[in-house]
């Protein structure tokens, strides 16, 4: 069942068959923990040699790994493997309902369907009914290309947002009796997760007319999905749904390949379990005073001027960290080995903070070859890092998710990385999965 006018197909999901443990199926997204190796290698004790997602996808932290294409090689197996030997069950055409208990949240509540790659874009000024909510990086794109290219199927991590103050699309779905697929505790700290079949050709159609409605009284150009976690996920799709379309002839000609559509999780803007958290940065190989004297240079150029408090105590820092930016000011948290404060920047160019910050390190990068920028997803772990000699960590501020939609239809896409949702242990784990390639 495909609804062309919300840009949605009715999937058919895969999940692994009775008696596959779904406390080790079921791995964290692979964009995760990408400074941190260990982690990896303790899912991976924990796995050993049970059927998992841990090989059916690539943890980012290998991505410049010198065995990647035996890696890859391997995925494909795996999946080949997994599809043919009965690891994995094909359910009828439906959605699937979950719920995740986290650390931080008691719910978070959300519906897995299939979205139109056709209809999505992540060019500034993009009309699409999907839209990406912060910039994308083409140059990041071709590592996972080559690892979505000529594999059977998709695992998704991505999260796709709605904006349903009513909570008519999902939260209606949680009154019905649904048959339960799953139940079971995340790994590492994950939480938990149940989900439930909606295969119930009435429910599905609510579910569509309730989509409908949120695009009915909407401008020429409505935006109806915002991506949310994983946009370099959802762009690889479509760049690779793009391949398959010019080798064969065109749109017309693979209009029903199954590649055409991409497996997300959709979530209401306006569940009570959806947290912003900022997204921070940690430069590797950087010096702090280099950086300082090229941000007051950058500033300069842009009418700004910037400000530096050094903190010696705990409850200095503390307190320092604990005031919010303003629009004619940008508070820039760091730690430096030994060293923390607060950058200002006042009058800054741009309206948001993070924008301040990952415009100044877009150029930064340039000029530094041999440093890396790594993006962390709590503030602990980026005091660990920081606190290396050698590393410098930079600290973000949430935004008001509430203005995110409005701000997207006015301005388009925020700077990268400005936002994340929740924290890194309530990022989405691998748990479904979908046929990409004809049967």
């Amino acid at each position: 069942m495909r609804f062309s006018d919300i840009a949605m197909e009715v999937p058919r999901i895969l999940l692994p068959r009775d008696g596959v443990a779904v406390d080790t199926w079921a791995v964290i997204a692979c964009d995760q923990h990408t400074s941190d190796p260990s982690y990896w290698e303790e899912v991976s004790r924990r796995v050993g040699t049970n059927p998992s997602t841990l090989h059916l996808v690539f943890p980012e932290a290998y991505l410049d790994a010198e065995d990647r294409s035996r890696r890859i090689e391997q995925i494909r197996s795996a999946m080949t493997s997994y599809a043919a030997e009965g690891v994995l069950q094909e359910l009828p055409p439906g959605f699937v309902l979950t719920d995740r208990k986290t650390p931080h949240v008691a719910s978070r509540r959300g519906l897995i369907v299939a979205l139109d790659l056709e209809q999505y874009s992540y060019d500034d000024g993009a009309k699409t009914l999907i839209r990406t909510t912060e910039g994308t990086v083409v140059s990041r794109l071709a590592p996972r290309i080559e690892i979505r290219r000529d594999t059977p199927l998709e695992a998704p991590h991505i999260m796709v947002l709605i904006d349903d103050p009513g909570r008519t699309v999902i939260e209606p779905l949680f009154e019905k009796q649904l048959p339960a697929l799953y139940d079971t505790e995340l790994m590492l700290g994950g939480g938990h997760v149940r989900g439930w079949h909606v295969r119930d050709e009435a429910l599905i159609a609510q579910v569509v007319v309730a989509l409908q409605a949120l695009i009915t009284d909407a401008d020429d150009a409505p935006i109806l999905y915002a991506m949310g976690d994983g946009n370099h996920s959802f762009a690889t799709a479509q760049a690779v749904w793009q391949e398959i379309k010019d080798a064969n002839g065109g749109l017309d000609v693979v209009a029903d390949h199954p590649a055409r559509h991409a497996l997300v999780e959709l979530v209401n803007l306006h569940d009570d379990g959806l947290v912003f958290e900022p997204i921070h940065r940690v430069l590797f190989g950087a010096d702090l005073d280099d950086l300082i004297t090229a941000l007051q240079a950058a500033a300069k150029e842009q009418g700004s001027e910037i400000g530096l408090q050094f903190c010696e105590t705990t409850e200095d820092w503390q307190q320092a960290r604990s005031v919010a930016s303003t629009r004619e000011s940008h508070l820039l948290p760091f730690v430096a080995g030994t060293r923390r404060g607060v950058i200002t920047v006042h009058r800054p160019a741009c309206s948001l903070p993070a924008a301040t910050l990952q415009e100044f390190l877009t150029g930064y990068e340039q000029t530094h070859a041999s440093m890396q920028v790594d993006y962390i997803h709590g503030q602990e772990e980026v005091q660990r890092l920081g606190s290396m000699e050698g590393n410098v960590g930079l600290y973000s501020e949430a935004i008001d998710k509430h203005a995110l939609f409005p701000t997207i239809r006015r301005e388009g896409p925020l700077p990268r990385k400005s936002f994340s949702l929740g924290e890194a242990e309530e990022k989405r784990y691998y748990l479904e999965c979908r046929r990409i390639t004809p049967a």
